[in-house]
């Protein structure tokens, strides 16, 4: 699996890519590869104020419907409409195909995520766990 090494990711397995006071936000691939083929998703509202680890969407597969939780608290300022007409993307490449931006509210936020080897790591004890 891939965890791009400039990302910071939840055990929910989400990720964020912060550059100055806003970050992309999608799943990981560990979360595509893990629902399947995903059919649906509903997008946050813009303008939506989310805290750390609330939902604000959900990703429906053929497998499972996920909620997607936000990895930081802030505020929603753009999102992925692309998805909408094709949430496969999600499953092509789910670091180029982001689900939003938010604009976060503390920095101090990103202290409780995980870097990519973090991650990694986590991603291979729930393997274990699984199998």
């Amino acid at each position: 699996m891939n965890f791009p090494e400039k990302l910071l990711y939840t055990k929910d397995h989400e990720w964020i890519s912060v550059t100055g006071e806003k970050g992309h936000i999608g799943i990981s691939d560990y979360a595509q590869t893990h629902l399947g083929d995903i059919v649906y998703i509903e997008l946050p509202e813009m303008d939506m104020e989310a805290t750390q680890g609330e939902a604000i969407g959900v990703i429906e597969s053929v497998k499972a419907v996920a909620s997607f939780l936000c990895p930081v608290g802030g505020t929603i300022v753009e999102v992925n409409e692309e998805l909408e007409e094709s949430p496969e993307l999600l499953n092509q490449d789910p670091y180029e195909n982001w689900i939003a931006v938010i604009e976060l509210s503390d920095q101090k936020d990103l202290d409780k995520l995980m870097n990519a080897q973090a991650y990694t790591e986590y991603c291979q004890t729930l393997e274990e766990t699984e199998g």
